[in-house]
Parts: structure tokens; sequence; C-alpha cells
């Protein structure tokens, strides 16, 4: 099957580098940061030290991603029900 447009005058070694580089981004922006948010969700209330700062360090690696992300999720404590 030919590809559309410009895309069929590139060599197949360009379409697996930008496929490489696509599915680098896709982790890097929302995979991985989504598995991120889903740990800190599950674990924000029983972290040890040593997890914590662990979490901390992939924060920080991982900030644009959860920034994208960031709009979506709701980290607030559900709370005791009806008072």
């Amino acid at each position: 099957m030919p590809l559309p447009g410009f895309l069929s005058s590139l060599s197949s070694e360009t379409l697996l580098v930008i496929g490489a580089y696509l599915a680098l981004g896709g982790a890097y922006l929302l995979v991985v940061p989504a598995a991120l948010m889903t740990w800190m969700t599950k674990r924000w209330t029983v972290m040890g030290k040593i997890e914590r700062t662990a979490v901390y360090g992939l924060v920080f690696l991982f900030f644009p991603g959860l920034i994208v992300l960031a709009p979506f999720v709701n980290l607030r404590l559900q709370g005791q029900g009806q008072v």
C-alpha cells in the first residue's frame, strides 16, 4: 500500500526514525506520566520516605507529560461521605 502525500518520497530508514521519535515522544508525554499518576493516586497516603523520594524524582523527570495530563486528574481525598 503506497503512503499518502510527501511520505511516499521518504526512505524507509527515515520513516523508521520518525516512527521511533513518535513512539518515544508518546511514551514520554503520555504513557509513563499516566502510569506515574496512577501509582501516586493509589499510594499517596501510604508511601515511605524512600518511595516518596523516588516518586518526586520521577515527577521531575516526566514533568512535561504530567503537565499535559494534569487537567484530567483529581488527586483530592475522597472524604468520609455524609456526616
